[in-house]
């Protein structure tokens, strides 16, 4: 067996206080590793989200966790607004780092190719320069009068995501999620929460390979069944609505979203038999 499988446990004690964390949107999302974050009192987080952040974001900053967001936009969709972000953004309680999400994903496809930096079309003339300090306008060096943005890379400590899949030689299958192969390369370490861990290796099957990201890129893996919920898996559980209705009610106050996060911060009972 692969030394990279560990406990939930161990593998949320390797990330730290302070640490460049990043999540994927909707979908995919380690909501039981961010439960245990959360539950070990961990502070000060850069969160990065790929392009945008749903509700996992808005649980971490409800905890008290996050001290900056890098992020296009964070809500919870269907179910309106992410209340504790905006009320955080409100209050100043965190640094906001405004985006889009081309921005995001150049940002990383940068720090993916060891560049320091990246140009992206489509910023000129838009307030996210006003915002971004560290976004920059260049000529273009190849032709005349084409100014162009220049974007620094995302350089993540740690990318964190569910998947439905890994392999006891430490190769995950991420399916349809191929951005979740950029979050990886970009990243120093990759801890993956999975729903099964099979005996096969996963890059032997010529069926499963080509969506399948590597063991070199990933430093720890944890079974973890329905960890992504109440969001989905795609391939094996759809969200549970009923359960996001509930927390989007409950973040919308402090005070209801502390009672919230004391009382219905754990994942689903499952039936071992």
């Amino acid at each position: 067996m692969d030394s990279s499988i560990m406990s939930l446990a161990e593998m949320a004690k390797q990330i730290k206080n302070g640490q460049k964390i990043v999540v994927f949107k909707d979908c995919s999302v380690p909501m039981e590793l961010g439960r245990t974050l959360i539950k070990q009192g961990i502070k000060d987080l850069h969160l990065v989200t790929v392009p945008t952040g749903s509700m996992l974001p808005d649980m971490l900053i409800g905890a008290g966790c996050v001290a900056t967001v890098e992020t296009s936009g964070v809500s919870l969709g269907e179910f309106g607004l992410a209340p504790q972000f905006g009320s955080a953004v409100k209050s100043g309680r965190i640094n906001i780092l405004d985006a889009t999400c081309p921005a995001i994903y150049a940002g990383l496809q940068a720090a993916e190719k060891g560049l320091p930096f990246i140009p992206l079309r489509g910023l000129i003339g838009s307030d996210v320069l006003k915002n971004r300090e560290d976004f920059r306008i260049i000529d273009n060096p190849f032709t005349d009068n084409d100014p162009i943005a220049v974007l620094p890379a995302i350089e993540p400590d740690v990318a964190i995501f569910h998947a439905g899949m890994a392999d006891v030689y430490g190769n995950v299958y991420i399916a349809r999620q191929a951005e979740l192969k950029i979050l990886s390369h970009a990243a120093t370490k990759t801890f993956v929460t999975v729903e099964e861990i099979v005996n096969f290796n996963i890059l032997e099957q010529p069926e499963l390979a080509a969506a399948t990201l590597s063991a070199m890129y990933v430093d720890g893996i944890a079974l973890v069944p329905n960890g992504a919920w109440p969001l989905n898996l795609p391939g094996y559980y759809d969200y549970d609505r009923s359960s996001i209705k509930a927390y989007a009610m409950a973040a919308k106050s402090d005070n209801t979203f502390k009672t919230w996060l004391e009382t219905q911060n754990r994942g689903p009972v499952i039936d071992s038999n």
